[in-house]
């Protein structure tokens, strides 16, 4: 398995990751549970009209974390808009309980994928594994 199918499966079993953008000087940390591998690109999904896609577009350096019990991982990344249809219905073929907030037909979803990230696993068991896509 490659390092983003590692990274994909990971975030997709633990269903709830925290992602870090900043606002000014101040971080913002929120809980997320989108995640899709189409393309080789690795992606997450919000809502067009929230605070967080201003803080992206202002500075698309990100934080993930995710804990499933027993290891975690953290991701550097930054964060590319991409609107792609074809991965807006491949969002809500995977996640169809987002049907209800959004379509691939309107303007209410963005998509964006990690570019540039470093995944650390660890524990406190093991030597932590670090992962470049």
């Amino acid at each position: 398995m490659d390092g983003k199918n590692k990274v994909y499966n990971f975030l997709n079993e633990v269903k709830t990751y925290y992602i870090a953008t900043i606002e000014g000087n101040k971080p913002h940390v929120r809980p997320f549970g989108t995640i899709l591998l189409f393309n080789d690109k690795l992606y997450i999904q919000t809502g067009k009209g929230k605070k967080i896609v201003e803080q992206i577009r202002l500075n698309p350096n990100v934080e993930i974390c995710a804990f499933d019990g027993k290891s975690w991982v953290r991701i550097s990344a930054e964060l590319v808009s991409d609107n792609n249809y074809e991965a807006k219905v491949k969002m809500l073929e995977k996640m169809p309980e987002l049907k209800s907030m959004y379509s691939a037909d309107n303007d209410s979803m963005e998509l964006f994928y990690l570019k540039n990230a470093t995944a650390t696993f660890s524990s406190f068991t093991s030597e932590a594994e670090v992962i470049e896509f």
